[in-house]
């Protein structure tokens, strides 16, 4: 068991190049984790990483010995859950990335789920940067956009489209636009990507056919609820996902700009590594979202 500890401390420090974060994945100390790694080195009698006050670096003993432990941990990992495939009640950590608008998402969904699956606790993780589903050790992230990482397996949850939106003081001083082209009399808040810092595109239906507006911006945030706030507090024209404005819609707080006009849509998936057993607590959830209905009309 202490060889598979120290194997385990290697391999996830080998893949995130950190002390801290492979012990952040594992839910152990760094220390601990470096002492798992000396552990190993002295057992193997070679030097498995470079070591500096600002980085660490795999040798190259190191990168030979990470393919064999990663095909080793993929080993086990399908061995349990071939073994455990069986178990009536799934059990255990289940980590989770979501964006942050995901608890609009997920939150009315788990009493259900904790009521079903009582001795899977959840760590629900939610950040609009792109986590590295493997590489952070995450067991599920649902996220919208396109999938390029091949070692995902991914499954559709739902879709949504966009909404232009502004608040009914700021329609009342500014006037609603009756066309897209009116926009061009008006305040806009911007929303931009955590991950890449470009803005989001504005893709409207128009007189001239589908194109892309480009508003001038008032504010921009890179944070979906901070834009949900400021539309609401009468600051601007906003275009988001119509989930997360759906509350505030019925409410009136918020009113629809140009109904029609967006023709973007979303969708968002749950992705996974790809392995041959699929673990029965991530089995379990990802069909549940799916049945349940991530995205309700």
């Amino acid at each position: 068991m202490d060889s598979l500890t120290s194997l385990t401390s290697f391999v996830r420090t080998a893949e995130t190049l950190s002390f801290v974060q492979a012990a952040r994945i594992l839910g152990i100390s760094a220390s601990a984790v470096g002492k798992n790694v000396a552990r190993l080195e002295q057992k193997l009698g070679v030097r498995l990483f470079n070591r500096s006050t600002r980085s660490v670096s795999l040798t190259a003993e190191g990168a030979v010995l990470l393919v064999r432990c990663q095909q080793i941990l993929e080993q086990l990992q399908d061995a349990e859950a071939e073994l455990t495939s069986h178990i009536a009640q799934p059990s255990g950590k289940l980590r989770v990335s979501l964006p942050v608008t995901g608890y609009r998402l997920l939150l009315p969904l788990l009493p259900s789920f904790t009521r079903r699956y009582p001795d899977i606790e959840l760590d629900l993780d939610f950040s609009d940067r792109l986590v590295n589903i493997i590489d952070e050790g995450f067991d599920v992230a649902i996220r919208s956009g396109e999938i390029a990482d091949s070692r995902l397996t991914s499954k559709k949850l739902g879709s949504f489209r966009f909404v232009l939106c502004a608040s009914p003081a700021y329609l009342l001083e500014y006037g609603s636009p009756v066309s897209p082209q009116d926009l061009n009399n008006h305040e806009f808040i911007l929303y931009r990507f955590p991950s890449t810092g470009l803005l989001q595109p504005w893709e409207l239906q128009g007189v001239d056919g589908i194109s892309d507006f480009t508003p001038v911006s008032v504010l921009t945030a890179n944070n979906i609820e901070a834009v949900i706030r400021m539309s609401t507090a009468g600051m601007g024209i906003s275009y988001v996902p119509d989930f997360v404005v759906r509350e505030a819609l019925e409410k009136g707080e918020l009113r629809e700009v140009l109904p029609g006009s967006c023709i973007r849509q979303g969708q968002f998936s749950a992705l996974w590594a790809t392995r041959r057993h699929l673990s029965p607590r991530i089995r379990c959830f990802i069909d549940f979202v799916s049945e349940n209905g991530l995205l309700k009309p």
